[in-house]
């Protein structure tokens, strides 16, 4: 079982806070997961696919985004990205002083969008993407994409998302990740919403060891 301890980084800013799973057997690799528009850190999608892979030799961080430093609930405001970015980019930047092996980032809904804009703007900062339930469009509006930066995106990219995501069907999610002109994979989950099936303290069971095993073969 992976050793969990609280980190708090107030040498940057915007700090760096969150949770470190170092497993017991570490591969050098590292992934940085981070939370939706409406969560943070402790949301139990993230901590069941950090459990899962830190089994695997993974050191895991999920980390809160800066908005969620300055306000314990609701969504972040439109000014908010820059900021959230930017301390993503810090929690990359701590986790290389840790680990030597490859980085990758990602995370779920608005935390996944971030990441994946921040490595649209500088592609040397991971080797990676895994993006939970990225958040195409907002419900019951397709026309408003968000899919400008996917060119930009020179990592491999990994998506998960549900077959009943009102954020974007899985033929919208097929479309958009043939803008990324890097390699990507999509694992459809039948029957999830937004959430992947981990609503309240209700969770898929099977979606963390299969999302890691998709992972490696896919990140191999």
């Amino acid at each position: 079982m992976a050793h969990i301890e609280t980190v708090t980084n107030p040498s940057t800013d915007p700090p760096v806070q969150g949770f470190l799973h170092r497993p017991e057997s570490p591969s050098g690799d590292a992934l940085i997961l981070t939370h939706g528009a409406g969560g943070n850190a402790q949301m139990a999608l993230l901590v069941a696919l950090a459990e899962a892979f830190a089994s695997a030799g993974f050191a895991v961080l999920r980390c809160d985004l800066p908005f969620r430093h300055v306000r314990k609930f609701g969504p972040p405001r439109p000014a908010d990205g820059a900021r959230d970015r930017e301390g993503l980019k810090h929690a990359v930047a701590a986790m290389k002083k840790l680990y030597s092996g490859r980085v990758f980032l990602g995370g779920q809904s608005y935390g996944g969008r971030q990441a994946s804009m921040l490595l649209a703007e500088d592609s040397k900062l991971a080797n990676g993407l895994l993006l939970l339930s990225y958040p195409l469009h907002p419900p019951g509006h397709p026309e408003q994409l968000r899919t400008q930066h996917l060119p930009n995106i020179k990592v491999p990219v990994m998506f998960v998302h549900g077959t009943r995501d009102p954020f974007g069907t899985i033929d919208e999610i097929e479309s958009a990740r043939k803008l990324v002109p890097a390699k990507t994979l999509l694992l459809p989950v039948e029957g999830a919403g937004h959430d992947l099936g981990f609503k309240g303290k209700s969770r898929s069971e099977a979606l963390p060891a299969e999302v890691l095993a998709k992972f490696r073969e896919f990140f191999n």
